[in-house]
């Protein structure tokens, strides 16, 4: 063998750092500059819905970011089994067998969470974040960055949840997480909770007022007429 040969044969391509500049991104924009939410306008639904206390917009995060990761892991360790026809198919079965353990985890241990949260845990399976990540980037992608990329767009997705709640908890009942944060001096001086916040259109309000200091922000963000 020539040392030529020998050369080509020893050189190995070097393996990309866990955590590289790229995968840090797959972390860090979902936050921000494209968040799934207030960017991509995606899972509105939920962020109306089920906001109006803290506790379910975390559980409800938490019950997406496991959903998030186990069909990211899944999909991209079977992307190259998967045949291109049915991967839609298979997509929906992964996730609604996901959903389905986290629903009965939640009516375990969480029975009161589970059944504020209603049919909502229920339609994860049709979450167009979920459905949109796996098939644009766990598909494409191994193991390690669909992993990032999931826990990045569902903690984007979780933060604008919480962000939401908090407001509309604290200014619509008074409270965070359930526990009593306005003082009761302050209602012994006339104030009251706000009736609105706790109605879905306050949600929505919420949401275009975090959309609308994003792109203040950054005005990359403004979409040209």
């Amino acid at each position: 063998m020539s040392e030529t040969a020998e050369t080509t044969a020893i050189v190995k391509e070097p393996k990309e750092p866990l955590f590289s500049s790229n995968n840090k991104r797959l972390l860090s924009d979902p936050l921000n500059d494209d968040n799934p939410i207030t960017i991509q306008v995606l899972g509105i639904c939920s962020a109306l819905a089920i906001t109006v206390q803290v506790k379910q917009a975390v559980v409800m995060s938490l019950s997406v970011l496991v959903v998030m990761i186990g069909a990211n892991l899944i999909v991209s360790l079977l992307r190259n089994l998967i045949p291109s026809r049915v991967r839609i198919i298979v997509q929906l079965v992964i996730v609604a067998a996901l959903v389905i353990l986290v629903d009965q985890v939640l009516k375990a241990y969480m029975y009161d969470v589970s059944k504020q949260l209603s049919v909502f845990v229920g339609l994860i399976i049709t979450n167009c974040i979920i459905m949109g990540r796996l098939e644009a980037f766990a598909l494409a992608n191994k193991p390690w960055p669909s992993f990032l990329d999931a826990v990045g767009n569902a903690a984007g997705y979780g933060w604008i949840l919480i962000a939401v709640a908090v407001v509309r908890e604290l200014f619509g009942s008074g409270k965070l997480y359930g526990f009593q944060v306005i003082p009761d001096a302050f209602y012994d001086f006339g104030y009251f909770n706000n009736g609105l916040m706790i109605l879905p259109p306050m949600a929505l309000i919420t949401v275009g007022i975090i959309i609308w200091v994003q792109r203040s922000r950054n005005t990359k963000l403004i979409e040209e007429n």
